[in-house]
């Protein structure tokens, strides 16, 4: 099999067909595994291969117009959009309840899909993700997410195997990222997008886990800080010499705490859903 071959297929509700990779027993406890925007499924492998090592059964999709995945016919790219395809992969393990770890934009629709009840989870892991954002890391990552790479540029990047997973060429024979360009586009209400997540994190009972890369430009201390106040109960971890991962970097510099912290608190939740949550 070709490395950036999807091992899985999924389709999502409104009939996105999703790329998914996977590593460990099917019959171990499921980890979902969400990348940032720009990024794809490969930013978590060695997450993921070492979960599978641990007797889970992690899981890492591309999201809808990244990698992979199936771009929308109607561009749609919004947050609920976003949480349904989590429910679609989330369900696709029957009753079995899932721990979720998602940095970034996977955080975000991680964070929406417990709070507003669409994924029963068992053990929720946010990176550099918070209802609070800092507006000048958000810039910078939208305008990184519109560039084009020169020739000479992007041969140098596509000689690295990570690197060429996520460029494309379009049809001028320019390198682009590997995502749909609609989804920088995609209109986004961030003072609405913080009351959800706000929401949210105030609905929390299961395990969390907040960790931010000291450098983080995206996540600072006094979001960090309203976090923690709004899901009190949170535990967090602080990366020393760690900034907010772009695509090119990935997000396995968080793999050890990610795992240990799935060591500790999922074995200890109950392994499937209650009546009363499939009845609500």
């Amino acid at each position: 099999m070709n490395a950036s071959e999807p091992m899985h297929r999924l389709r999502s509700a409104d009939g996105v067909l999703l790329a998914g990779d996977s590593w460990g027993d099917p019959k171990g406890i499921p980890v979902i595994l969400l990348h940032g925007a720009g990024q794809t499924r490969h930013s978590w492998s060695a997450t993921g291969r070492m979960l599978g090592e641990a007797g889970f059964f992690a899981v890492s999709f591309d999201a809808r117009g990244h990698g992979d995945s199936g771009w929308p016919a109607d561009a749609n790219y919004s947050q609920v959009a976003m949480v349904r395809d989590l429910e679609s992969i989330a369900s696709s393990f029957g009753m079995v309840r899932p721990v979720l770890v998602g940095a970034a934009t996977g955080g975000a629709t991680s964070l929406l899909a417990v709070g507003e009840g669409y994924v029963d989870a068992r053990v929720l892991i946010l990176v550099n993700i918070a209802p609070q954002t800092e507006a000048a890391g958000v810039a910078r990552i939208q305008s990184s997410l519109r560039r084009c790479f020169g020739q000479d540029e992007a041969r140098d990047r596509a000689a690295h195997s990570e690197t060429a997973r996520i460029l494309r060429l379009d049809d001028k024979q320019h390198h682009r990222w590997r995502w749909d360009p609609h989804f920088v586009a995609w209109p986004r209400d961030m003072g609405r997008r913080r009351q959800r997540l706000c929401a949210s994190a105030r609905k929390l009972t299961l395990p969390t886990l907040l960790m931010r890369g000291e450098y983080s430009d995206v996540v600072s201390e006094t979001g960090v800080a309203e976090f923690l106040r709004l899901c009190p109960h949170a535990d967090y971890v602080t990366l020393p010499n760690v900034g907010h991962a772009n695509a090119f970097e990935g997000n396995d510099v968080f793999c050890e705490e990610a795992v240990r912290y799935i060591v500790s608190h999922a074995e200890s939740q109950p392994p499937r859903r209650s009546r009363l949550y499939e009845c609500a």
